[in-house]
């Protein structure tokens, strides 16, 4: 009997640090969402401070826009495109102000201002001088950061300027089993200003979300489970000997449990 009360609290140990939740581990534990429920839709990319864009014309007549498409001068190429004989168009980055220094029109005011925004407003602009351009703006440095515990931390440049929160940590290959996945932590600029906000990604709530759809410069941080604190202050001899404490208490319950059976 001395010997059971002894086994007890070493066999919830043991089991403390061999089990986990499956609630901490599982995505999306709700029901299934009901059919019309209104979903989180993607906001309109609002162009920022330091954002960089890449802006082509076109039209009808190409030398009548051939002013308003720069390209980069040759020492500034890469090899490989000098090889192919390809012309790299000229960026622009949005400067302190909001603003671009845009050939033939000046400095223009971007900041704030979505791509249909700023195409009808080139358009106009441009209109004054070639009949009929058709303008194409696409953000270049549309870039995320996902950090924590994932499989593949870093950052990620964007090319279609669409991303969800899903998709950004699948391309961190998905988190570890020890990301904290009730509190994953969105950090967004917004009017210069860092903005905080936490998915909790066991819900199915979490598409609903205001940062599901992510913006340029976002970082995501997973933060560590209780398991993997715990592992921070326990070192490899410990889960040894706790491995080995668990294999033998199982072993000492067990036959107790013949025994009482005899």
């Amino acid at each position: 009997m001395k010997l059971r009360k002894i086994l007890i609290p070493v066999l919830a140990i043991a089991l403390m640090y061999s089990c986990g939740s499956r609630r901490d581990i599982v995505y999306f534990q709700d029901e299934p969402m009901k059919e019309g429920l209104s979903l989180s839709q993607p906001k309109e990319l609002i162009y920022k401070t330091d954002d960089i864009l890449s802006i082509t014309i076109a039209a009808e007549e190409p030398e009548s826009v051939r002013p308003f498409n720069l390209t980069v001068p040759s020492n500034n190429v890469n090899d490989a495109s000098r090889l192919m004989g390809q012309q790299i168009l000229q960026t622009y980055l949005i400067d302190y102000d909001g603003n671009i220094d845009f050939p033939v029109l000046g400095k223009i005011k971007v900041a704030g201002l979505t791509r249909p925004q700023l195409t009808a407003l080139l358009t106009e602009r441009i209109s004054i001088y070639v009949n009929n351009p058709i303008v194409n703006v696409r953000l270049v440095n549309f870039t995320i950061t996902v950090i924590g515990e994932v499989n593949r931390p870093g950052s990620f440049t964007i090319q279609d300027e669409r991303i969800t929160l899903l998709e950004a940590l699948g391309l961190a290959n998905d988190l570890t089993i020890y990301g904290e996945r009730k509190d994953i932590l969105v950090i967004r600029e917004v009017d210069g200003e860092k903005k905080f906000a936490k998915v909790d990604l066991r819900s199915i709530n979490a598409i609903n979300s205001p940062v599901y759809y992510l913006q340029q410069n976002d970082v995501i941080y997973v933060a560590p489970n209780n398991a993997r604190v715990r592992s921070s202050t326990v070192n490899q001899n410990n889960f040894l000997i706790l491995s080995a404490i668990g294999t033998v208490t199982t072993i000492v319950a067990v036959i107790l449990a013949n025994t009482d059976n005899n």
